[in-house]
């Protein structure tokens, strides 16, 4: 059954793609911008702009990888912000600075829009599953508003606080991850390097409750020596940038996740668009016992 309203993607990757197929699914009508014009299967019709979009859409869902995206698809005469309707809402998925957050908001409701931060904890099979954590920012009124949407995409909502919470939890629960690879990478190539069978030692990890169902997947994929990107090093690297940044400007010390950073350096240098645990392969490269 067809729903009434439209929604607007601004960006159409790997995870916007698979949040619209539910939401299409549910009776949403879909259109979409992407700088290349293309994307998702085909199913979709895309516009020549973001301003396109949003003059033709009742939501505006911004899904784009770092602040120069989200600036170069929100402002200016070809930008959403210039086509969008008076109280439409713009639902900003986007993992990005709170600098970054607090400008569109503020720009949002200069142009008569409703603005939520909701950026998404889970990567690509979650996103298959509907099954993100939605992290928003605003009032409770104005995520009512959102609740449908993110409802279809997600398993739960938090409500993170005021505009620009949401932005900040998502720095907060992607350093802890980040950090926490970076630590299993190390103690992987302390066993290889020490001479631990590599197939005991993975599997054990595998067992063992100190490791968290996330990383588990990502030991599973570096024992197979997968690394297709389900949360590319390139992003996770921006955002372990964008976390320690955003803690020295409260004056926070973060020397663990400072180091983490430049290791995750490491792992965009070396292969960008592989997954993030590419730092797995990386180390036992150096390390492996059985070369």
């Amino acid at each position: 059954m067809a729903h009434s309203q439209t929604i607007g993607f601004v960006g159409f990757g790997a995870m916007a793609c698979r949040m619209a197929a539910h939401l299409k699914q549910a009776g949403y009508g879909i259109i979409a911008y992407t700088p290349s014009g293309k994307g998702g299967d085909g199913s979709v019709s895309f516009l020549p702009a973001p301003a396109d979009v949003a003059r033709n859409a009742d939501i505006v869902l911004v899904c784009v990888p770092d602040d120069e995206a989200l600036a170069a698809s929100m402002y200016g005469e070809n930008g959403a912000l210039s086509g969008i309707k008076k109280g439409a809402l713009l639902l900003n998925t986007s993992s990005v600075s709170p600098e970054a957050t607090t400008r569109l908001y503020e720009s949002g409701q200069a142009s008569g829009a409703v603005v939520i931060d909701c950026p998404v904890s889970g990567s690509t099979p979650e996103a298959d599953k509907g099954a993100l954590v939605v992290l928003a920012g605003g009032t409770d009124e104005e995520l009512a508003r959102a609740k449908p949407v993110f409802d279809i995409i997600g398993k739960i909502t938090i409500h993170a606080g005021p505009a620009g919470s949401g932005a900040r939890l998502k720095l907060v629960i992607n350093a802890i991850m980040g950090a926490g690879l970076a630590a299993i990478a190390e103690g992987i190539a302390y066993g290889l390097a020490a001479g631990l069978d590599r197939s005991m030692l993975f599997d054990a990890l595998d067992n063992v409750a100190v490791i968290s169902p996330h990383h588990k997947r990502k030991i599973l994929a570096a024992k197979n020596g997968d690394f297709s990107p389900q949360f590319p090093a390139r992003l996770m690297q921006k955002d372990m940038r964008l976390f320690v940044d955003a803690a020295a400007r409260e004056a926070v010390p973060v020397p663990t996740l400072a180091a983490v950073t430049q290791q995750l350096s490491l792992t965009k240098r070396a292969s960008p668009d592989s997954d993030y645990s590419a730092l797995i392969g990386i180390m036992e490269h150096m390390t492996a016992n059985d070369a």
